[in-house]
């Protein structure tokens, strides 16, 4: 088992959403925090009201993880606070959607650079020193249910949260000489500022039929906090798959046993999709 208490935590897109709700669940167990998202003042507020609770916050650094100078810097003043990082989560994302003749070659870039660079960026920094100060340690990526299953329009999304997952797999058995666990988190809906601020492309946002289309996801999402529950016991528990719904959990393991009938059900998602955007011209 993986134990939070007595241990040093770094959590990326702390700030909000999955990441916040995660900074608290992890201090619940008495882990000490270094956060960072690339909001300052939102991650001001939640090292802020972390340490109200009194939680052990060593450091709240803005950084933005696409940016590799800036996670080298975010490390450097880590290792000023701390001696030692002993769960490092990747949870900063971002989510683009859209097919393929509307996409932005900015659009792929962004998606790219953030949702898979980023997590590689602070694997670069953190997990060498991990591995040299030979204590063990867990490393935590939050990739998601489209790192799974080839959902309609999620392309770009899928391409880093696919990728995410590849490092994973690989790191999961690299690193076990070294005492150092890796989950992967693969969230299915949750209602999180992400869903505010999802990109799709050539769909006017404002439209009433794309309100209603995202009321309808968020009435069966989970709140953060029940994502960072599971999260956190994934950990402790040492396991490599962590899903924070039981419905992704289920379809997983429908598509590795019965891969005709995923295919059929990916075929009709993307076709109710594609036609619902059809009739309420959504796509410009």
């Amino acid at each position: 088992m993986t134990k939070f208490d007595g241990k040093t935590c770094l959590i990326t897109g702390a700030a909000s959403g999955l990441g916040r709700a995660t900074a608290f669940a992890a201090a619940a167990k008495g882990a000490a925090l270094v956060l960072t998202d690339i909001t300052d003042d939102a991650l001001t507020e939640t090292a802020e009201a972390l340490r109200a609770e009194g939680a052990k916050v060593h450091l709240a650094h803005a950084a933005d993880v696409s940016d590799h100078s800036a996670v080298v810097g975010l490390a450097a003043h880590t290792f000023e606070a701390v001696r030692q990082v002993d769960i490092v989560m990747n949870v900063a994302g971002i989510a683009t959607w859209g097919t393929v003749d509307k996409l932005s070659h900015q659009q792929w870039r962004r998606t790219v650079d953030i949702n898979l660079m980023g997590p590689i960026h602070v694997i670069e920094e953190f997990l060498p020193p991990m591995i040299a100060a030979g204590r063990g340690g867990h490393l935590v990526n939050v990739s998601s249910a489209a790192g799974l299953f080839g959902l309609p329009w999620h392309a770009p999304y899928s391409a880093t949260k696919f990728g995410l997952r590849g490092v994973s797999e690989v790191l999961r058995f690299d690193l076990r000489r070294h005492k150092i666990g890796v989950s992967l988190v693969c969230p299915g809906a949750m209602a999180t500022p992400m869903v505010d601020s999802l990109d799709i492309a050539g769909v006017d946002r404002d439209s009433a039929a794309l309100q209603k289309a995202m009321r309808l996801f968020l009435r069966h999402a989970v709140t953060p906090e029940q994502a960072a529950t599971a999260v956190v016991k994934g950990v402790e528990r040492n396991r490599y798959y962590v899903y924070t719904s039981r419905d992704i959990q289920l379809a997983h393991w429908g598509q590795r046993y019965f891969p005709y009938g995923y295919t059929l059900v990916m075929r009709g998602l993307n076709n109710v999709m594609t036609n619902y955007a059809t009739k309420n011209a959504l796509v410009r």
